[in-house]
């Protein structure tokens, strides 16, 4: 589904920040990405989001190179993929139930769709009863799950999870990352990062470890090693 072929990605200041980076990532795989800060995760995520484009090599998503689209398909490819940040990036005027069909209006969804996905992906992350309270009547795990519910409305092929525990507690933390494996049990490939070692040794799932951008470990059922 998704392959980094010998990609290496250098800023103006001369600063590399991805070095002859070479993964692929599978349909329905959950991968953790770790690594100090400025190992090169961010510029990773980048990348597959076709934000930043590549020095060298190619990023490739079921065969079609990302950074070759035109930006019509590229805006396709886009909603293939769901974000979840670790600031949650709410609309803070709107209400959840707002916060989520705004993703589906913006995806061209019609209000029937709407009406019967936005109540579904509440039940999913467990917020059923929050629907119409504003982001700042929310717990900030409860705001991270709105994050996911919004990531996931459109059913994409890929979550990104870009340190989504980081401003959370430990009892928050535990319960986003249960849904997030929920919701990659389902099928929908997770990507995430993240700096926790409590959050990467409980998933027992495939874990890249970088440093100054290159891989630097691929471990099938990794623990957090650096």
């Amino acid at each position: 589904m998704i392959y980094f072929d010998n990609v290496s990605k250098h800023y103006t200041d001369n600063s590399v920040a991805l070095h002859e980076v070479t993964l692929s990532v599978a349909p329905g795989e959950f991968v953790s990405i770790v690594g100090h800060s400025g190992a090169g995760k961010t510029t990773l995520l980048k990348l597959l989001l076709a934000e930043e484009h590549p020095t060298q090599g190619a990023v490739y998503f079921h065969s079609t190179d990302i950074h070759q689209l035109r930006r019509a398909h590229l805006t396709k490819y886009r909603r293939r993929i769901g974000t979840v940040f670790q600031d949650f990036r709410l609309l803070p005027n709107r209400t959840t139930y707002e916060n989520i069909a705004f993703a589906m209006e913006a995806a061209g969804r019609l209000d029937d769709e709407i009406n019967a996905d936005v109540p579904h992906v509440l039940d999913l992350v467990d917020l059923g009863d929050k629907m119409w309270n504003f982001p700042h009547e929310l717990s900030g795990g409860e705001r991270q799950r709105v994050g996911i519910a919004r990531a996931i409305v459109n059913q994409p092929d890929v979550i990104i999870a870009d340190e989504p525990t980081g401003n959370l507690d430990p009892i928050n933390t535990y319960e986003i990352v249960q849904i997030l494996k929920k919701i990659n049990d389902l099928g929908t490939t997770v990507v995430l990062t993240t700096h926790n070692k409590g959050v990467i040794d409980s998933l027992g799932k495939r874990v890249i470890t970088m440093d100054s951008g290159r891989i630097v470990r691929d471990d099938a059922t990794g623990r957090y090693v650096l």
